[in-house]
This record gives C-alpha cells, sequence and structure tokens, in this order.
C-alpha cells in the first residue's frame, strides 16, 4: 500500500508497505539540479552532494560510514539536471538508525573548508574520468548541443573553471536555500508502517522553514536547422547521437513516448537493434533513450561504431527515425513494447530501492503516486494511432547530431 502525508512546512513523505521483506530503503529527493544553479557556480549541486558525506555537526563521515557498513546497509546519492537524490538501506531493524543518519547526513552537514577542497581534487579528477570516456562525454556534448545557452545544457560535474571558483561559503549558500522541506520528499519503502515513518521523519524536520520549490524559465524552441556537435579525438571508435527536443516530464503523452522509444532503440527486437546490430554488425552497442524535464525534453539515439562506418550508421539511424516519423509503429511491434515495459516495471519493483525511487520522485515530480496496477492500464492504453502520431511530430522535427571521435565537423554537415 502506497500512503501519503504532507506536514505544515511542506514536507511530503510517502511510503510503500512491503511485508514480506526484511530491508527498509529510506530516500531524501531534493527537487534541485544543475539546472538551478548560476552560470558562475556551474557544478554546486554535485559539489554539496560529495560534501554532505563528509560528515555532520555531530559524526565524521568515516564514523557514518562505520555505522551504514557495521549494519550491513548502504548510503549513497546522485545529482541530475533537476534532482538530487539520497538514500539509504537498511535491515528493518536498523530502521531507526538508516532514517537518522540520511536525515543528519542532509539537514545538518558540517561543510568544512578543509573537506571543499580535498573534494575539489576529486570532482577535478572525476571530470578528467569523463573526459578519457567518449561514450559517456558524447552524452553531454549532445545536450549541450540541444539547448544551447540553456542551464539544461550544462554538464552537472560543472567545468574545471567553476569547480575551481566554488568555495565553503557559496556552496553553504546553495544548501541553505535549496535544501528546505518545501522543496524535498521523503520516500521510504520495506518493511515499515507508515505512521511511525512520519512521525520519525516529523521529528527530523521540526522547525525547519519550508522555503519553495526552484522558479524554472523553459528552453527557447529549437532553430529549424538542427545543429552539429563534434569533438575530435583520436579514439578507435566514433561515438555519435542523433537527437531531438522531447516532451515535458508531465506531458500526457509520456506513455505512448515510452511505446515509441521501445520501437525505435529500447530492447531487442527494436528497429536499432535489429538493422544495425543484428543484420548489418555495425555497432556493439546500439540504443534509444529519452529524458524529460519541466518544459522540455529528448530523444535520443546513440551507437558506437568504426569511423568507416559511420556515415551508414547515421544513415540508418536517420532511416528509421524517417520511417517511424512518416508510418509510425506496426501493431505488432506496439504489442510488444508494451509487454516490456510492463514486465521491465514489475521486474524492477522487486527490492525496497526500486521501490522507493519510483514513489519518491514520482511525488516529488507530479505531485501523485499511481500504483502499479495504474500505470500498466495507462501502458495497456495506448493505441498504435497515438504512437504515430506522436512519431509525426516529433521525429519530424530538426535534429541534433553530436559525435565524438576520430571524425571532422565539416563531413558531417549534411546530416542534419
Amino acid at each position: 500500500m502506497i500512503r501519503v502525508t504532507a506536514l505544515d512546512n511542506g514536507l511530503r513523505i510517502v511510503t510503500e508497505r512491503m511485508p514480506d521483506v526484511r530491508s527498509v530503503t529510506f530516500g531524501i529527493e531534493v527537487g534541485t539540479g544543475s539546472r538551478d544553479e548560476p552560470a558562475a557556480s556551474a557544478g554546486a549541486s554535485h559539489f554539496l552532494e560529495h560534501l554532505l558525506f563528509k560528515g555532520t555537526a555531530t559524526r565524521t563521515g568515516r564514523e557514518i560510514s562505520e555505522l551504514i557498513d557495521a549494519a550491513g546497509g548502504d548510503m549513497n546519492a546522485a545529482t541530475g539536471r533537476e534532482v538530487t537524490s539520497y538514500h539509504t538501506r537498511v535491515l528493518d531493524d536498523d530502521a531507526a538508525l538508516g532514517l537518522d543518519l540520511l536525515c543528519e547526513t542532509v539537514l545538518k552537514p558540517a561543510l568544512l573548508a578543509e573537506d571543499v577542497e580535498i573534494e575539489r581534487g576529486v570532482i577535478l579528477e572525476e571530470l578528467l574520468l569523463r573526459g578519457d570516456e567518449p561514450g559517456d562525454l558524447v552524452h553531454d556534448v549532445f545536450v549541450e548541443a540541444l539547448f544551447p545557452d540553456h542551464p539544461l545544457g550544462r554538464d552537472p560535474l560543472g567545468t574545471e573553471e567553476t569547480v575551481a571558483g566554488l568555495d565553503r561559503a557559496g556552496i553553504h549558500a546553495f544548501w541553505a536555500e535549496h535544501y528546505r522541506p518545501a522543496n524535498m520528499v521523503v520516500a521510504a519503502a520495506g518493511h515499515l508502517e507508515h505512521d511511525d515513518i512520519v512521525a520519525a521523519v516529523s521529528a527530523r524536520f521540526e522547525g525547519l522553514d519550508g522555503g519553495s520549490a526552484p522558479s524554472r524559465t523553459p528552453p527557447a524552441p529549437p532553430s529549424g536547422s538542427g545543429a552539429v556537435s563534434v569533438v575530435e579525438e583520436d579514439t578507435d571508435q566514433a561515438h555519435v547521437i542523433v537527437g531531438l527536443r522531447g516532451l515535458d516530464r508531465t506531458d500526457p503523452a509520456r506513455y505512448p513516448l515510452a511505446v515509441l522509444e521501445h520501437v525505435l532503440g529500447g530492447g531487442l527486437s527494436s528497429r536499432l537493434w535489429q538493422q544495425v546490430r543484428e543484420e548489418r554488425g555495425l555497432a556493439y552497442s546500439v540504443y534509444s533513450y529519452r529524458s524529460s524535464y519541466q518544459g522540455a525534453g529528448t530523444l535520443s539515439v546513440y551507437a558506437g561504431t568504426a569511423p568507416d562506418h559511420l556515415d551508414e550508421v547515421l544513415g540508418l539511424c536517420t532511416g528509421i527515425l524517417d520511417d517511424l516519423a512518416a508510418h509510425g509503429a506496426t501493431a505488432r511491434e506496439v504489442e510488444v513494447a508494451q509487454g516490456h515495459l510492463v514486465g521491465d516495471l514489475a521486474l524492477s519493483l522487486e527490492d525496497s530501492a526500486s521501490r522507493m525511487g519510483r514513489i519518491g520522485r514520482a511525488l516529488l515530480v507530479h505531485g501523485a503516486v499511481e500504483t502499479f496496477e495504474e500505470v500498466v492500464a495507462r501502458i495497456r492504453s495506448v493505441t498504435r494511432a497515438e504512437v504515430a502520431e506522436l512519431a509525426a511530430r516529433l521525429l519530424s522535427g530538426p535534429r541534433t547530431l553530436a559525435v565524438v571521435g576520430p571524425v571532422e565537423k565539416a563531413a558531417l554537415s549534411a546530416w542534419v
């Protein structure tokens, strides 16, 4: 059973009871990410995420790690463009400890100046690592080209320049502004009782001012000609993304989009996998993916291929996009996609961490949590006509091309 409670300070608490498991996973979803940073402070959310694990006013980072390890649990976080997530998973007998450590980490960080310098070095190394992984770098190159001069286009890690310029005072001010109850959701799933969780969370958030969610400006509409962005590197493969603007995170058509994206490149029977890999052997990794934000979204195709095969792979990818735009998906493709989406969702919810993540993100982003049965009904209700209409509308728009590898930009301009 999923239950939701809202506190007077704006904090929302959502739980899902799983009586047959021995674990409990707690999460704090903060409705702030790299999109909400000033340009000069790009990377502040990610920097702050690192620092919160360095210790609190009463415990060092080592002490927190030892307590989690001794309980057989785990604790981690992730920074996105619009959300920063913190979670811990423990046995149900250690639920009070897990919740206490998570709340203390997020709400009472030490943010010591010496820790800022230590983590600055770690993050600069992380930036260097990203630059050494062309298969990862190409995704950031694509988003920057798709959303030029907009915060959504920035790498959540920031840049060497902005990371070097962040100081303790600025990071503390960012935390104080954004890490407020009205901009948070506390989620829990596992062997628990909702009322007990509400009481425990309420006590830990008592006296905190509510604050508010960040105000955001959507990106400008795409230009009519698309864009090409190339990072020339001496790599064995050319890593390529062809993509375009997708849907807002609350768009009702997100369910037809899920079906369309699976037909495109979301599984072993998808058109990309079958035509690029299975029938021609032109790539080991080829797939599509979608991202949704407030006021914007993306739909993208990725492939890693030998430079000599780049033209052929690009031709196949754009041809598949063109065919779906013109003719939509077949009835069998829609049926297969629906079955995959339902099965994938069901399998992903077999542990408390996955369930916590689903309900926490849903409440933060959509303001409500659909049950598993409601989501399945939404997926099953998608029609072939809806998929065709969406494909014609989205896939006919201007496309953005991003490439990392031994490729010159002049050779690619004809593909947009």
